[in-house]
């Protein structure tokens, strides 16, 4: 489990491909790496992944993870270069005191970035997600102003959506501009999306209920709550 509250900025330091995935190493770590173990978690851009070996005094510190294809096709860590810097954040300890919200480090899926506008010392972000396919089912019903949502790792609260357009949008305030690496993006970019677990579970937990029967259960409450209503007002 995370917290989507990015504790450092890495630098990828190479991108070793073949047919199974990828592994990627990620130097300039070792503010993070003074407890890390073999078979630890660190979410990379916002992707949970396994530390393969680390090394907390060379380069910077580095440490090596293992990209499967499932996650190159549903983050934009296969795009990732050599240079680019990376959002690092260690799997939460039990003992910290609890900031962001609950992320899971599991991509759901990936956004474009379409805009960016100036606003004081904070900077405005619009996103765009992409067209829904049977495959790849539409995000933006886990989306509300005021919200949460974790962009290439980090939580942020959500200003606005617009349903029609597939966008949203979020507010950085100058600190967390300098803390993570979504503000030096260009337009264009794509950028790593996990939607607020806690709207998927409600989700099921409603279509559960409707799909078992709970439909009619459903508008016995609706029912009587209408009757109460109208028995306080006196109509019936």
């Amino acid at each position: 489990m995370f917290t989507g509250l990015i504790e450092h900025l890495g630098t990828v330091a190479s991108i070793e491909h073949d047919g199974g995935g990828c592994m990627l190493a990620v130097a300039d770590a070792s503010p993070i790496l003074g407890d890390c173990h073999v078979g630890d978690s660190i979410a990379v851009n916002g992707a949970c992944l396994t530390v393969t070996a680390f090394d907390a005094q060379a380069r910077g510190g580095w440490f090596t993870v293992w990209l499967a294809n499932e996650t190159l096709e549903r983050t934009d860590l296969g795009e990732r270069k050599v240079g680019d810097q990376v959002n690092l954040e260690r799997a939460m300890g039990a003992h910290v005191r609890f900031g962001g919200h609950f992320v899971q480090a599991h991509v759901d899926g990936t956004a474009t970035l379409v805009d960016r506008t100036p606003d004081g010392d904070s900077l405005r972000l619009l996103f765009q997600l992409p067209e829904p396919t049977s495959s790849r089912p539409s995000l933006l019903p886990y989306l509300i102003p005021k919200g949460y949502v974790a962009i290439d790792g980090a939580s942020l609260t959500l200003t606005m959506v617009d349903d029609v357009q597939r966008t949203f949008g979020v507010m950085l305030i100058k600190h967390t501009q300098e803390k993570i690496t979504l503000s030096k993006k260009a337009l264009g970019a794509k950028v790593n999306i996990e939607v607020d677990m806690l709207g998927k579970f409600v989700e099921k937990s409603v279509q559960a209920a409707l799909s078992g029967g709970g439909t009619s259960n459903l508008r016995a409450m609706v029912e009587k709550v209408v009757e109460d209503v109208l028995v306080k007002k006196g109509v019936v």
